[in-house]
């Protein structure tokens, strides 16, 4: 299964945060997430687990209570139900991966 990223569209959030669905199917899902300087993925918690990658930008990332600066190239993993968050310090692109895929991101 292709999914061409020319058929993805950008969804405007809020503070400074966009979101692009690029693949899924029931078991999975890639997000690619846009932050603005000074954005904040807010502190939260899902029943999935999430690997992101970062692909541009810095943030001071929050997994469980202990923060970490990261920068391009690195990766974290948050279990499910972990609480989890992040501040964007260089203005950035994250790449998200979801296991299962987040049904609340296709509504």
């Amino acid at each position: 299964m292709f999914f061409p990223y020319k058929d993805t569209s950008l969804t405007e959030l809020s503070g400074g945060v966009r979101r692009r669905i690029l693949a899924n199917d029931e078991k999975m899902m890639a997000v690619e997430v846009d932050f603005d300087e000074g954005a904040v993925g807010a502190m939260h918690t899902h029943p999935h687990e999430q690997i992101s990658y970062v692909i541009s930008g810095e943030f001071l990332a929050t997994i469980d209570g202990v923060e970490r600066k990261i920068t391009v190239g690195d990766t974290y993993y948050t279990k499910e139900n972990e609480p989890h968050g992040v501040v964007c310090l260089k203005a950035g692109k994250l790449l998200d991966i979801f296991t299962p895929r987040r049904e609340d991101f296709l509504k």
